[in-house]
């Protein structure tokens, strides 16, 4: 019989890189080794080991210049991994009633036991979204369809916005995340700039729920679309997902 030349499932370390790669990639940084190293706390030499692995496994390539990249295979991997952590988050966050932080923490736990049919079953529950709870792209093809934003600093005083997308490199700041969740500036929210000062480093703001301010860099973070955007592009689950006690 010949042995199957099928390559083995990437192991959760494995997946853990792949995600982390992904969401570099994803927010327009540079992806190296010494990047992953910090963001997933393990030493430069236990973040090389690892991706040397997962350059063999023809997951992830590095340039001339060390720089990372996904394969066509390693993105899809990690997308499936995106995917399955964004459901998570969804059900953790409008149905369970958790806040961002925490959610992020137990999606991460949760993510590797949920199997293809579970996650497509998830998926349908959730009335299909197409980003995660904080508004980034579900997956390579939602990316396409959906609009860039624009940096919050890069409004002007007077201006109004809607808050679009709280970036993958926003969530890495735990502290940040927690403060956006607590004033309400969520996607699909509506903002009102009352001044902006990159001398001064601050932009405030009127919120959902009252004055908010931001250092130039964290609001750099926050996506938002100019004026009023279209509803369509925030996603709500289905009214039968948030009423589980009525079953």
């Amino acid at each position: 019989m010949q042995p199957s030349l099928q390559a083995p499932p990437p192991t959760a370390a494995s997946q853990e890189y792949l995600v982390t790669l992904r969401n570099l990639i994803s927010s327009g940084r540079r992806a190296t080794i010494t990047g992953l190293a910090r963001l997933l706390h393990v030493t430069p030499q236990a973040a090389s080991e690892m991706v040397h692995r997962l350059i063999a496994e023809g997951l992830v390539e590095q340039g001339d210049g060390r720089e990372l990249t996904l394969t066509s295979r390693g993105r899809t991997i990690a997308d499936a991994m995106f995917r399955r952590h964004a459901l998570v988050e969804w059900l953790l966050i409008e149905v369970i009633g958790m806040g961002w932080a925490e959610s992020d923490e137990e999606a991460q736990r949760l993510q590797g036991a949920i199997s293809e049919h579970v996650g497509a079953s998830l998926d349908v529950f959730l009335g299909h979204p197409e980003t995660c709870p904080h508004g980034n792209p579900i997956d390579a093809a939602a990316a396409l369809r959906r609009p860039a934003g624009v940096p919050m600093n890069s409004l002007a005083s007077g201006e109004r916005g809607t808050i679009y997308r709280i970036t993958e490199e926003a969530e890495e700041d735990t502290a940040l995340l927690s403060y956006l969740e607590a004033r309400g500036l969520r996607p699909g929210a509506a903002i009102a700039v009352q001044s902006s000062s990159e001398a001064l480093d601050t932009i405030s703001l009127e919120g959902p729920r009252g004055a908010a301010t931001l250092g130039f860099r964290p609001a750099a973070l926050v996506l938002v679309l100019p004026g009023t955007a279209d509803p369509a592009l925030f996603h709500h689950i289905p009214v039968r997902a948030t009423h589980l006690e009525a079953r």
